[in-house]
């Protein structure tokens, strides 16, 4: 039996997995795209909980493929793709161009973070 239960979910046309380790934001994302991935970035409610999910089962933060742009206080895809679906946090993001990054909540939510604190790797394929 494959050591793999839970660890990977299908969701929509994405898988999501985690190999259940803590990095900084650009570690994470460097690892994520050398499996072929990126990190996980919700798009809908569904994909939310599903990253939701591996969170829970860590029980840690985790970073999403989302980062602020140019302008303070929009976020966008790692690929510059502006965001149709969002579920930050009440009063956030606050972090006022300081804070790039985005972290997952172990409720669902999101919070705007600084990129060099140590965070669950969850990638998308």
């Amino acid at each position: 039996v494959l050591a793999l239960d839970g660890k990977i979910k299908v969701v929509g046309e994405k898988i999501l997995a985690s190999n259940g380790k803590e990095v900084d934001f650009e570690s994470a994302l460097e690892s994520c795209e050398e499996a072929g991935g990126t990190l996980a970035t919700p798009v809908n409610e569904e994909e939310n909980k599903a990253i939701l999910g591996i969170v829970k089962q860590y029980n840690r933060y985790a970073y999403l493929g989302i980062k602020e742009g140019e302008t303070s206080g929009e976020f966008m895809d790692i690929n510059g793709t502006p965001l149709n679906y969002t579920k930050w946090h009440q009063n956030e993001p606050n972090g006022k161009g300081r804070e790039n990054c985005v972290e997952m909540y172990s409720d669902g939510t999101w919070n705007d973070k600084k990129c060099n604190l140590n965070r669950l790797t969850i990638c998308e394929f």
